[in-house]
């Protein structure tokens, strides 16, 4: 199992928290107040701790679980306490109606937060095609991914095998641009094609 830190404490942090605990994994939660920090921590249980915002995290995964303007400038509030550490990017950069991206055509949120990062840490792209009720219904379901080391991801596979998840490697971080868009795209089709927000994007595989 993996050693996780959250950085966040809000629907998302709690739900994949949750799953974490669920899969064995050791879990710490971050948050600018740490009453709320402690409360979260205390409603995971299975041991979860409180580390104390802008120092270097005890997970060697920290799932970055905030709103996507804040996500770079807390990558360099923490700034060297990141180094070694696989920073896993959950955000959705969408503009302010949730029908395109905030971010360039040729760069995503995580390429951002990737510059901003040590040299030595790793960013990867994940969850944000998921609703979060969705996600906490636990079924088995696709888990979009992107990032340029191999070994971080395969890390933060094993931690999505631990929830239940299926993991889906799109490539090199450059795909991020895309994952994110698969999150507008998700936004649309709840709107229109689905209707609802009860559903999520997958593979099916043929044979």
């Amino acid at each position: 199992m993996s050693n996780i830190s959250i950085i966040g404490t809000g629907n998302m942090a709690r739900t994949i928290g949750a799953l974490a605990v669920k899969g064995g994994n050791t879990v710490e939660v971050i948050g600018r107040d740490a009453a709320k920090s402690a409360a979260l921590a205390e409603t995971l249980g299975g041991g979860t701790t409180v580390g104390s915002f802008g120092a270097a995290p005890a997970g060697d995964i920290v799932i970055l679980a905030v709103l996507f303007e804040s996500a770079v400038p807390v990558i360099r509030k923490f700034g060297d306490g990141l180094a070694g550490k696989i920073i896993v990017d959950i955000t959705n950069p969408f503009n302010a109606t949730g029908t395109g991206l905030a971010v360039p055509h040729d760069t995503s949120i995580a390429q951002q937060m990737a510059q901003a990062a040590p040299a030595s840490a790793h960013v990867v792209k994940a969850f944000n095609t998921l609703f979060r009720h969705v996600l906490a219904h636990g079924a088995p379901v696709d888990v979009f991914m992107a990032g340029d080391d191999a070994q971080a991801k395969a890390g933060v596979a094993a931690f999505i095998e631990s929830l239940g998840l299926r993991p889906r490697d799109t490539g090199d971080l450059s795909m991020a641009h895309w994952v994110e868009g698969a999150g507008v795209l998700t936004m649309g089709l709840a709107r229109y094609g689905v209707g609802n927000f009860d559903f999520s994007l997958g593979v099916n595989t043929l044979g």
